[in-house]
């Protein structure tokens, strides 16, 4: 088993930025590819970004280009930077991790989820 703790969420204002955090311990070793998801009030949770173990990444149209995956493979961590931060950003964010290769897999493990709140 993996478990995912998220943090670093909060409050920030419109074109603010904020880096989230998601540890992970448990069989770490068993990770390939690790990645964030968010879910606003009404919405179906959709993913964010994603970055597999040679450094593939995806992102998400509306975040290209403001948000940035990295890992620590050390440290078992995996951050999201965000910036230019917009209200629909608003939502609980979501670390998730998986076996799988691909930088878009099925997710086998997920976080309790962060709540990011952007201020118009």
């Amino acid at each position: 088993q993996v478990q995912l703790v998220e943090s670093g969420g909060g409050l920030v204002q419109n074109g603010g930025s904020l880096r989230l955090s998601c540890v992970a311990s448990g069989r770490t070793f068993s990770i390939n590819t690790m990645g964030w998801f968010r879910q606003a009030p009404g919405k179906e949770r959709e993913s964010v970004a994603s970055e597999n173990q040679n450094g593939d990444t995806y992102y998400a149209d509306s975040v290209k280009g403001r948000f940035t995956i990295s890992r620590d493979n050390v440290k078992n961590t995996v951050y999201l930077q965000m910036g230019s931060l917009k209200p629909e950003d608003t939502a609980v964010y979501y670390c998730a991790a998986s076996h799988a290769t691909n930088t878009r897999p099925i997710f086998d493990y997920w976080g309790l989820g962060t709540q990011v709140t952007v201020s118009s």
